[in-house]
Parts: C-alpha cells; sequence; structure tokens
C-alpha cells in the first residue's frame, strides 16, 4: 500500500513530478487521446492528405454530427483525436491566431508558426495548478511556400513534423504500415489508398468505408478541402482489405 498511497500524492497535482521525473497528469491525458478514434496524416508529392474514422457508437447518431477534421484556415487543417470538446478549443484557439496573423501582417500564417503557437499554449497547462492538460492529439496538415507540411501535437506541448503518422488507438498498426510502405513520391492517390491500408490495419479488419472522411490540400491550389461522399466512395468502393493489408 505504501507506494501506491507515494503515487497518489504525485498524481494528484499537475505541478508536481514524481521522484522518477513523471508527470502523471500529462500521462493520463496521452491516454485519453490513445481511447480516441484513429486519424492519420500522409505527406505526398503534390499535398498532404488527413483520413479519419468517425466511428459511431450508435444507429441512432447522426453521422453528420461527428467532426474530426476542421478547417482552419484556407490552407490549414487539423485531424484530432481524444477528447472532442478539448479539439475544438484548440481549433478555436487556432483560428483566432490566424486571424490575428492576418490583420496584423496582411498574409497567412506559417504552418509552423501556428503549430507552435498552439504547443506553446498546451505546454502552460503541464505548469500550473488549478487546470488540466488537453486531453488530445492533433494533426495539423498545410501547405507553405508550396510545401506540404505535417505537424503532430500531444498533450505535454510537444511538437514534432511527420512524413506521415497517426494518432489515436490504432497508432501502432498504423506507424507499423507506414514504415513498410511510404514513399516520398506517392502521389495525393496513392496516399490516400495508403492511408485507407493504415486505417484497415488499425482497426483490426473491423475497419467501416462509411465512416471515413477525407480532407486533402493539393500543391496546385493550396487551399484545403473536405472531399464529397461521392468523392470518398471513389476510394472506399475500389479499396481491397485484403490487399492492402497483406501488402
Amino acid at each position: 500500500m505504501q507506494p501506491m498511497q507515494a503515487q497518489m500524492g504525485y498524481d494528484r497535482a499537475i505541478t508536481v513530478f514524481s521522484p522518477d521525473g513523471r508527470l502523471y497528469q500529462v500521462e493520463y491525458a496521452r491516454e485519453a487521446v490513445k481511447r480516441g478514434t484513429t486519424a492519420v496524416g500522409i505527406k505526398c508529392k503534390d499535398g498532404v492528405v488527413l483520413i479519419v474514422d468517425k466511428r459511431v457508437s450508435s444507429r441512432l447518431l447522426e453521422q453528420t454530427s461527428i467532426e474530426k477534421i476542421f478547417k482552419i484556415d484556407g490552407h490549414i487543417a487539423v485531424a484530432s483525436s481524444g477528447l472532442v470538446g478539448d479539439a475544438r478549443a484548440l481549433v478555436d484557439r487556432a483560428r483566432v491566431e490566424c486571424q490575428i496573423n492576418r490583420v496584423s501582417y496582411n498574409e497567412a500564417i506559417d504552418i509552423e508558426t501556428l503549430s507552435k503557437k498552439l504547443c506553446d499554449h498546451m505546454q502552460t497547462y503541464t505548469q500550473f495548478g488549478g487546470a488540466r492538460p488537453y486531453g488530445t492529439a492533433l494533426l495539423i496538415a498545410g501547405v507553405s511556400d508550396g510545401v506540404p507540411r505535417l505537424f503532430e501535437t500531444d498533450p505535454s506541448g510537444t511538437l514534432l513534423e511527420y512524413k506521415a503518422t497517426g494518432i489515436g488507438t490504432g497508432r501502432p498498426a498504423v506507424m507499423k504500415v507506414f514504415d513498410e510502405k511510404y514513399s516520398d513520391e506517392m502521389g495525393c492517390a496513392d496516399a490516400i489508398n495508403l492511408g485507407l491500408a493504415a486505417l484497415y490495419a488499425a482497426t483490426e479488419g473491423k475497419f467501416d468505408v462509411d465512416n471515413v472522411e477525407i480532407g486533402i490540400i493539393p500543391l496546385e491550389t493550396g487551399m484545403f478541402r473536405k472531399m464529397s461522399k461521392a468523392e470518398v466512395s471513389e476510394y472506399t468502393t475500389t479499396f481491397e482489405p485484403e490487399k492492402g493489408a497483406e501488402e
């Protein structure tokens, strides 16, 4: 009982490190992310793609009410996993930062700059008492100066840039697929197919193609758009699960 009681003391405050250098509340926030639905982001030679699994827990739920990909600015989008309310709070803050940059400098904000601002904000919630860390992770995707960028955040405020990555409950399976199959030379169509294969692997064969949402930012326009249901179905109806999982 003694070790457990000792841990509980460090467990209750965000401002206190445990003797082995851990902040338990941050680790708990990461666990909230791991329980969220899977989202993937992939950079390709002609843009960047975000794909999410919008898991429907009840047949009574309106599928359109589930939002996992958010437009931040014309050239930036975000996919989230974890606590949806926390994600929406960060999305609102990101949109405000974009507007502040336009008013102050008369130009669109750089994706890396926005990502760092969000992570700085998230990191402050690991320093002070009376608040908790955000229980969400974000994939921040966009095009700046003709270059596709993809960043991943976590509740500690850590910021990393990836060529392809995933967040949520299926992250290990997603990263395994990306490690084996990702190529810098793939186009957006190939990236979408790879993302679908990764989501299928992450859901262990329970993948429901009807619950997929895809966002894309092509280099040609540099502007984000969500694919329509008809466009998504063109990919999902031709997707071959067995082939995608075995290759």
